[in-house]
């Protein structure tokens, strides 16, 4: 994990199945959105014209986004959980730390598309990732995080759930 290719996005199962479906979904609405723009000019006026506004604001967004996603999906590298590592923190290790203050935390380590640090996902390229990676089961771990240092005591560790 420490040298990961550049050029590849390290995905889970659930990962790689979300943004190609959502790449397939979005191909799928461009009828609808192309739909809406020859609906709204049928309005009239496009200078004052809303529907018709939004409507290629819309398709604006939808395009950008397949777009993104033709970049992303075949560059994917899926990582399953049988190739998770057991016995130092890597991608798709799930690692349960203890914090100073005695309280225990549960959290996926994951690649910047799957992060979301509200469900306790954190990116391999974030401080708190950065500074796991590589690491094992009794080691204490600092980062420098924009709200201070943080220390934690890694207790736990396991490859993510397929």
């Amino acid at each position: 994990m420490d040298d990961l290719p550049k050029g590849k996005y390290y995905v889970t199962v659930q990962g790689g199945e979300k943004l190609t479906s959502e790449l397939e979904e979005l191909q799928s609405r461009r009828g609808e959105v192309a739909g809406n723009i020859r609906t709204a000019k049928a309005y009239g006026d496009l200078s004052e014209n809303f529907e018709y506004h939004e409507a290629k604001r819309e398709q604006g967004f939808l395009e950008g986004r397949i777009m993104q996603l033709k970049q992303i999906v075949p560059s994917l590298h899926v990582v399953a959980p049988s190739d998770v590592p057991a016995d130092r923190v890597s991608f798709g290790s799930v690692v349960t730390v203890r914090e100073e203050t005695g309280d225990e935390w549960e959290f996926v380590m994951v690649g910047p598309l799957e992060a979301d640090p509200m469900e306790d996902r954190i990116s391999y390229e974030s401080p708190l990732g950065n500074a796991m990676l590589g690491r094992r089961v009794g080691e204490k771990v600092e980062a420098q995080v924009p709200a201070g240092t943080i220390c934690y005591e890694i207790i736990g560790l396991r490859p993510y759930d397929g």
